[in-house]
């Protein structure tokens, strides 16, 4: 099932937030309204403020507060991208030039500094300050991840632990509070809000397994990434922490020392790969990743059946089941 069938139940909520959130985004400088019209015509699929609809609706149903909530978050996230590129180098995003190419890394940075301080007022001309520290949160949690795992990947050195540690902060957090936020804006009940922030957390870990996943099982570019670009960038993923516990130290050594030198050639990669598939690593993280999952569906069952619920499921088992 595509992302298109799963937001059906929430279709009109999204449709009416297009314009409400281009209107958030309005700027009277030029140069910064030229940018961010730039920015709206290449969002993508809309799973975030989809996930903040489908759980304010499980929660008690859609109101004003949730849009704000939902502008809130993909205003962060917008921002995370356009700053994400301009650390990365990157020339493109989804296929067309980013931001900091057209219009260089300077520019680039305050676009992303304007859309997360445009985030924080909205929240705060609305008195939405349990969104407000929600936000926050996720930003510092994200800031934190990232970082951790930029000193990793120059050590070497992540296990499993670590790896958890920094897709819990760089990738879950913000799907945590995507569900947060819809259900904190439909309900008081905090037994429901803190269902929905483990919910969303645990959709986003098996999210970042499956997308470690793909780099190893996709030999397409379907994914937005050359195969084996994670190895290629020193990224230490769920699979090969795996095969690295499971083989013998001798040749879990003389991998770290291959990809520590860097610059890996193909049939590094190819190497790399097939040691990583004769001791299990793929399997074990396709394990991992549906033991969250079946976690995360279980905190479903306290909610009544309904479209909201069954699209909510549909979306759990879309995480480890895509292709790209």
């Amino acid at each position: 099932m595509s992302l298109s069938e799963i937001s059906k139940p929430i279709q009109h909520h999204l449709d009416a937030f297009t314009p409400y959130f281009r209107e958030q985004m309005r700027s009277k400088v030029p140069l910064l309204d030229l940018v961010i019209r730039y920015i709206l015509r290449q969002r993508g699929k809309k799973v975030r403020p989809t996930l903040v609809f489908l759980a304010a609706e499980i929660s008690g149903g859609v109101n004003p507060r949730t849009f704000t909530g939902a502008a809130m978050v993909e205003l962060l996230h917008t921002a995370t991208l356009v700053h994400d590129d301009v650390v990365d180098e990157a020339n493109t995003r989804r296929g067309f030039p980013s931001v900091n190419a057209i219009w260089k890394n300077k520019a680039s940075v305050l676009v992303g500094d304007f859309l997360l301080s445009k985030g924080l007022l909205i929240a705060v001309e609305r008195d939405e300050f349990s969104f407000l520290k929600s936000t926050s949160i996720a930003v510092k949690r994200m800031s934190e991840g990232e970082l951790l795992q930029m000193q990793k990947s120059r050590q070497l050195n992540i296990d499993e632990a670590t790896y958890f540690k920094i897709i819990s902060d760089k990738t879950a957090s913000l799907l945590s509070t995507c569900c947060e936020i819809g259900a904190r804006s439909a309900s008081n009940n905090e037994d429901i809000c803190s269902s929905m922030a483990r919910f969303g957390e645990l959709m986003g870990l098996a999210f970042q397994i499956r997308d470690d996943l793909l780099d190893y099982v996709s030999r397409t570019n379907l994914i937005g990434k050359p195969y084996g670009n994670d190895l290629k960038e020193r990224k230490i993923t769920l699979p090969l922490i795996h095969a690295l516990n499971n083989a013998d130290k001798k040749t879990s050594k003389e991998i770290v020392s291959r990809i520590k030198r860097g610059k890996l050639e193909n049939k590094d990669i190819v190497s790399i790969m097939e040691f990583v598939r004769n001791h299990n690593g793929i399997e074990y993280a396709q394990l991992k990743s549906e033991e969250l999952i079946a976690e995360a569906l279980s905190i479903l069952d306290q909610f009544a059946d309904s479209p909201y619920k069954h699209a909510l499921k549909t979306f759990a088992h879309f995480v480890i089941e895509r292709k790209s």
